[in-house]
């Protein structure tokens, strides 16, 4: 059974906890010796959105967790397009190995690395993933920081009852996704309100470019084949 939002919120907030115990509470100390008043909150969204900012007025960062991509890394063909999985097998964090508790623990690392960069003055506009951002990263995961916000969300997890699958799974390459569709398929992709319905006109190297169908015609959409559904015949206009 799919993962609701409602689920994904709850293990949302596991992040939270884990985020402010195991990586803030340690590296507070240093963090204020360079920025005194230093705070960070974190919060679970609703979408997808995951992403750290600062705010300088109150001297507080932010970490937010979206649902929705809690929600998407639960699935392999879903996971795939993020760059928590990509960096797990380039980088060989967790020796490599793709699961959702690591996608979810390494989420929490990739997010404090942004903090610990702005901290040290290295996050500018147009180089946000940078060398240095990597250094950071890298030694979250060297010094034992990732084993031990996975570890802690896997038994906050069991203590509260909530599900976080930890078996290793596969995903389908890119090129593969894209093998599966062709030109004329007609498809879906987001949901809710969200949920839009389309034609695919062309295959291109990373994506499917899609016109839109019914109450979306006249839109062009490129969108990676892992976000997209068939829709069945009867249901275009």
């Amino acid at each position: 059974m799919p993962l609701s939002i409602l689920q994904a919120k709850h293990l949302g907030q596991l992040l939270c906890h884990v985020t402010t115990d195991v990586l803030w509470q340690p590296a507070r100390g240093r963090i204020r010796q360079r920025h005194p008043g230093s705070k960070l909150a974190c919060r679970v969204g609703s979408g997808q959105a995951t992403y750290h900012r600062f705010h300088p007025q109150g001297r507080q960062h932010n970490i937010t967790y979206g649902a929705r991509m809690i929600v998407a890394k639960h699935r392999p063909d879903t996971a795939a397009g993020w760059l928590s999985s990509r960096e797990i097998q380039r980088r060989r964090y967790f020796d490599g190995e793709l699961s959702t508790a690591n996608l979810l623990a390494h989420t929490c690392c990739h997010e404090f690395a942004h903090l610990l960069q702005h901290v040290a003055g290295k996050r500018h506009r147009g180089s946000v993933h940078n060398r240095h951002f990597y250094e950071i990263l890298d030694e979250l995961h060297v010094s034992g920081a990732a084993i031990a916000v996975r570890e802690r969300l896997l038994a906050d997890a069991a203590d509260q009852g909530i599900e976080l699958p930890d078996s290793a799974f596969e995903i389908t390459s890119p090129r593969e996704m894209l093998s599966t569709w062709q030109v004329g398929d007609t498809v879906m992709f987001g949901s809710g309100k969200r949920q839009t319905e389309g034609v695919i006109r062309r295959i291109n190297r990373k994506t499917c470019t899609v016109d839109g169908t019914g109450r979306w015609q006249g839109l062009r959409y490129r969108v990676p084949p892992q976000l997209l559904r068939r829709l069945p015949q009867t249901l275009v206009e």
